[in-house]
């Protein structure tokens, strides 16, 4: 009997040169987690890897492998014969995620003059030597010194032994990084490269260094080892090279790639281009790939916040682009191919956009995923085994706290009852629905509540948990994720006919004029701002302190800034609201002077309050009892999550 697969373009197999890959599902670039003070690759990084792997992806790509560190002092992967462990570390990785079927490859970078980048300790880069295709000075003041033609050819070089060390690891293919803002990048654009040697100037000498470092890695692995290229299709932005330039390089680079992995932007002008943000379109990079797929022969890979299998099938049957690549949408869940290739993609948890997993890179130098607590920590003893004992287990709660909770321990085996006050899963994400770049987080309670009713849990709506109710449960262990309540300070006329607390927008949003005030400058109330500022109203945002979304993390904060401040909303920082009217609020400066805001409608969104309440009437009610998310203290998804886990893990 045949299976006949719902996407059946994203599920066919391909052969480059002579390697199989199972599917058109690439696992893009994505660092680890536990480089080595000798940079290599340590063991929870490898697991990290392989986890990908397990998912049913057609490959998994490790990054970055720096090419040439006298030039390139980033602390990222190395590999050479010298360092104990370097090649071995290789190998082990490439084990990991080849003995589940993906294919193995790595990235061969050089970052440039931005190496330094992915240090934790910025000041670091103080004391290292800048290196790119032309001298001058970088934006933040560091000097960039001109790579000289012996460098040039040292470099080049190093692709194509790193290249071959990698082979011989293991790997079975390679990425070279041409875009992004890093050293071929650097090469090809025409901001970045102003020599007149024959390394600049025209465009056959700017893309001289990458054709040289192509030929070197192909001298140096033979004809039957795929070579991918990552190409930016157009830099997008005044002075670098543009979409029509980006197909011409690509044609000049063909005859040396098997695959061209067409991406977008640089990543110091415009990382929420590269990565598509929650404020994009998903896919909406596509349209490089596809323009420049029409101009070449190899097989071309798109990228950039693909996370949705329709849209994935529609991109390969239309003949956009043979590949997609995903990276934020595996971390999320690692088992979104195999949820494709077997027709269960209704229960895909899908990436938020949220950058959780690069802030917290660039802050700690580990991974974390908001909807998926297993990430950067597969080492940590938190996979889901079976329970040594079968327990009774209450939930209180179905926010997101109380669904992975409830369904990390039916997983384990255990019986599961989860108690919902209100008429439907979600908690707080319920609110999300009605802001259509949040939809995904509303997504996210949808389908962890498919998934906890799959594995057994006993759901019981419009149940609230008193003592008398959990006497009559008898459970043995109790986890109570009861959320948060909305914060609704004593401001005079709060609780008028024209103000609408943020957590019931979705059920009264026909009720908002076309001029508003949103009380609270935290990420909430930011970005529901931002949501009316699209609908066109006349936004004005109140924050009593001196700025806006603390809240939000360093890669989210700076874009969701630059939405507020292109948005036309009008920002008022160190305004206290003192009184809600017909038509405006009456504040406070940071004078102490009264100031009158007009506005007919009034958002409140001025944070959430932990319900210790219910903790206290219920801390007794079984010989185990847990307390996660927002009734311990009003924190986010990510949080709610990863306690919810692990109160399942420990029962």
């Amino acid at each position: 009997m045949s299976f006949t697969r719902k996407y059946p373009h994203l599920c066919q197999p391909i052969k480059i040169r002579n390697v199989y890959f199972r599917n058109r599902m690439f696992g893009a670039p994505m660092g680890g987690t536990d480089i080595t003070a000798d940079c290599t690759i340590g063991p929870a990084s490898t697991a990290f890897y392989e986890n990908r792997a397990k998912g049913g992806v057609a490959n998994v790509t490790v990054s970055e492998l720096v090419v040439h560190p006298q030039t390139e002092g980033s602390h990222m992967y190395h590999l050479d014969l010298q360092t104990p462990g370097s090649l071995a570390s290789f190998t082990y990785t490439a084990d990991a995620i080849r003995r589940h079927g993906a294919i193995a490859s790595v990235e061969l970078s050089h970052s440039g003059q931005y190496a330094g980048t992915y240090l934790t300790d910025k000041n670091k880069k103080a004391d290292m030597f800048q290196w790119g295709p032309s001298e001058g000075t970088r934006p933040d003041g560091r000097q960039v010194h001109e790579l000289t033609p012996g460098l040039i050819k040292e470099i080049v070089d190093a692709y194509g032994e790193k290249a071959l060390l990698a082979k011989r690891a293991g790997f079975e293919m390679v990425m070279v990084h041409g875009g992004h803002g890093w050293l071929i990048n650097q090469f090809l654009s025409p901001w970045f490269n102003k020599r007149t040697d024959c390394y600049g100037g025209s465009r056959e000498n700017r893309v001289r260094f990458a054709i040289e470092v192509l030929d070197s890695i192909r001298k140096a692995v033979g004809e039957n080892f795929p070579i991918e290229f990552r190409l930016s299709g157009s830099e997008l932005f005044d002075g670098g090279y543009d979409l029509q330039e980006g197909i011409e390089i690509a044609r000049l680079l063909e005859s040396r790639i098997d695959i061209l992995h067409v991406s977008a932007g640089t990543y110091q002008r415009g990382f929420g281009l590269t990565h598509p943000s929650m404020f994009l379109p998903h896919g909406s990079n596509v349209y490089l790939a596809a323009e420049i797929k029409k101009h070449v022969s190899v097989p071309v890979a798109t990228v950039g916040g693909l996370n949705d299998p329709q849209m994935m099938e529609d991109i390969i049957a239309s003949g956009k682009a043979d590949i997609v690549e995903m990276a934020r949408a595996l971390l999320a869940d690692p088992e979104l191919p195999d949820k494709v290739m077997t027709n269960h993609d209704d229960t895909i948890i899908h990436c938020l956009r949220c950058f959780t997993c690069m802030a917290e890179r660039a802050e700690t130098s580990t991974r974390r995923c908001t909807v998926n607590p297993i990430i950067g920590r597969e080492l940590d003893g938190l996979e889901i085994l079976p329970a040594q004992q079968k327990k009774r287990v209450l939930v209180v709660g179905a926010g997101p706290g109380g669904l992975q909770a409830a369904w990390t321990a039916a997983r384990r085996g255990h019986d599961v009852i989860l108690c919902e006050k209100n008429d439907e899963v979600g908690g707080i994400l319920i609110g999300e629905q009605a802001i259509p770049f949040k939809y995904e987080m509303y997504q996210l309670g949808v389908t962890l509540g498919k998934l906890c009713v799959r594995a057994g849990v006993d759901i019981r709506l419009n149940t609230s948990v008193t003592p008398a109710y959990a006497d009559e449960i008898q459970a043995d262990a109790l986890i109570i994720a009861a959320g948060s309540e909305p914060n609704v300070p004593p401001i005079k006329g709060i609780r008028k006919d024209n103000v609408i607390l943020i957590n019931d927008y979705h059920l009264q949003q026909d009720r908002v004029p076309d001029d508003v005030i949103v009380l609270g400058g935290g990420l909430a109330g930011c970005e529901i701002a931002i949501h009316l500022a699209n609908l066109n109203k006349r936004v004005k945002l109140v924050e009593m302190n001196d700025q806006l979304a603390p809240d939000a993390n360093i890669r989210h904060r700076p874009l969701l800034l630059a939405e507020i401040a292109k948005s036309g909303i009008e920002v008022y920082c160190h305004y206290r609201a003192l009184e809600i009217t017909d038509d405006g609020v009456v504040c406070s400066d940071n004078s102490a002077n009264r100031v009158k805001l007009s506005g007919k409608g009034v958002i409140c969104a001025l944070g959430q309050r932990a319900r210790y309440a219910v903790i206290d009437e219920l801390r007794d009610c079984a010989p185990r009892v847990a307390q996660v998310g927002d009734c311990v203290k009003v924190s986010s998804i990510t949080t709610a999550i990863y306690q919810g886990h692990h109160a399942a893990i420990g029962i």
